[in-house]
């Protein structure tokens, strides 16, 4: 009872240490049966399997590199080749070798990973042979001395799981001696002599069997993850890993959740390495929620990553000049109600939006009318006297100023074909004078006109230089030459017929006409 509790103990330990052969694992005990294979004087059985003869071996397999195992094996079992009743022998024999084995599934060849391993087996050993049983009437065995082998072969291991291999493999022993197979002379219960062959007496095996990998897979980073299966060998302590050993990224951003300050990321969206979505502008709103992306530094901005617009005028508060702006209402570039016509007073409460530049206006945006005559000062000659736009602004003539003027048509006398008034024309244009001086806002045109008589051109200087006389009358009498203006017009205005006298009496004439 003691012994098949040790014996169960044994085997749970060796169960723990279990796992694929690796750099980790270098271990591996295999469990084969074999199968024997003579060749020698009696004949060949190499892949004969109409001569069986079997045994049982062990292995255990050091791992040295990716491309290379080394070991020791050994095998007992029967031994023989029979090729008549009277022409066999039959014996048993064990054996032991060091042996290399050259993996392809080294990462170079094969993928280093895969299941299948085959190997070539190249080894140095001995081998010795005992009498299996008296063998009456056939000759037995010759144990003789110890034989030297070279065993060579190939073979295949399927990796089951980490812990358990199925191997196979073919050696063909190369031996120092030709004695083991009892090669006898003749009349032996009538055997046929045989003669030695060429060389020495060899022997096939065929091995098939389980192999057992021992050790436990080296953990480095200690994630549970061995580190031969581990993607990312140096992962923190304590932190997440995923089956290929690389730390949890529940959003699939790129950041491993333990860095990770933003863990619940939409996929793919771009995040920064500490695996939150990108903010250029450092607004704090991310770029695939910003629809502003490119705020300047410092400026607010509302939900959307858009600069506040306070008053919705379209522009920014950042940018905005008049950040208060009534709803509805057209701003410029600067967010400022819109003025159209530049006097200071915006289009939604410009009464008079298409006020001329320059022009001051009143809080409803209109042209200043200081008289109030409905003329706007800058049009009004007479801006702080009520008059009429007929007047640009200025007073309507009196009528008493008209009478006046009308005397004065027929009432300035000249010298026949002369520049020169008569004294009986003083009265009139003192009357004048005195007309001017009373509206100082008058400008006065002083108008000289001929009848046809005469040659036109004489006409049109003489009526021009007369108009200019009575200009320098007026002017010596104190009026400001500057609102004074002459023109003639010789025969060119009549305003009767030049055919009768009366007529031609009316023609020549001196007009006064007020301008503001």
């Amino acid at each position: 009872m003691r012994k098949k509790g040790t014996l169960l103990a044994i085997i749970l330990t060796v169960t723990q240490l279990l796992s694929a052969q690796t750099v980790d694992n270098k271990f591996a005990i295999g469990v084969n049966l074999i199968k024997n294979e003579y060749n020698g004087d009696y004949g060949s059985a190499i892949w004969n399997f109409n001569q069986n003869y079997y045994g049982g071996g062990l292995s255990l397999g050091y791992y040295l590199n990716p491309s290379f195992d080394l070991g020791l094996q050994g095998t007992l079992g029967s031994y023989g080749y029979k090729e008549s009743i009277e022409n066999r022998f039959w014996g048993g024999k064990y054996d032991g070798s060091f042996y290399a084995h050259y993996k392809l599934n080294n990462g170079y060849i094969l993928k280093a990973d895969s299941k299948l391993s085959p190997f070539i087996s190249l080894g140095l050993g001995f081998a010795n042979y005992f009498v299996y049983n008296d063998a009456y009437p056939w000759p037995t065995i010759i144990t003789g001395k110890v034989d030297f082998v070279v065993p060579v072969g190939l073979g295949l291991k399927y990796q089951i799981n980490k812990s358990i291999a199925i191997q196979y493999q073919y050696l063909y022993n190369y031996t120092s001696s030709d004695i083991h197979d009892e090669n006898r002379g003749p009349n032996f219960f009538g055997s046929t002599a045989h003669s030695s062959k060429y060389g020495n007496d060899d022997y096939g095996q065929h091995w098939l069997g389980i192999v057992f990998s021992l050790g436990k897979e080296k953990d480095t980073d200690k994630d549970g993850i061995a580190d031969k299966f581990d993607n990312c060998p140096n992962t923190p302590e304590g932190v997440k890993v995923d089956d290929k050993g690389c730390p949890i990224d529940t959003d699939g951003d790129g950041v491993a959740d333990y860095l990770d300050k933003c863990p619940d990321t939409p996929a793919g969206v771009k995040v920064d390495a500490k695996g939150c979505p990108i903010d250029t502008d450092g607004d704090g709103v991310a770029d695939y929620l910003d629809k502003c992306p490119n705020t300047p530094k410092g400026v607010k901005v509302d939900a959307k990553g858009c600069p506040i617009d306070t008053d919705g005028d379209g522009v920014a508060d950042y940018l905005d000049k008049c950040p208060n702006t009534p709803k509805g209402v057209k701003v410029d570039a600067k967010g400022c109600p819109l003025d159209t016509d530049g006097d200071g007073v915006s289009d939604d409460i410009d009464a008079c939006p298409n006020t001329p530049a320059g022009v001051k206006v009143d809080a409803k945006g209109c042209p200043i009318d200081t008289d109030g005559d409905g003329v706007p000062d800058y049009l009004d000659k007479c801006p702080t006297v009520p008059g009429i736009a007929a007047n640009k602004g200025c007073p309507e003539v009196k009528a008493e100023t008209k009478k006046i003027f009308a005397q004065a048509l027929q009432g300035i006398q000249f010298e026949s074909g002369k520049d020169v008034i008569k004294k009986t024309s003083n009265p009139i244009l003192d009357k004048v004078v005195g007309v001017l001086k009373d509206n100082p806002s008058y400008l006065l045109e002083i108008n000289g006109h001929t009848d046809n008589q005469g040659n036109a051109t004489k006409n049109l200087y003489l009526s021009q230089k007369r108009s200019e006389k009575v200009k320098a009358y007026l002017v010596a009498k104190g009026i400001d030459e500057s609102r004074l203006t002459a023109k003639g017009y010789g025969a060119t205005v009549p305003v009767a017929d030049n055919k009768t006298a009366a007529g031609r009496a009316k023609n020549r004439r001196v007009e006064f006409k007020v301008n503001f």
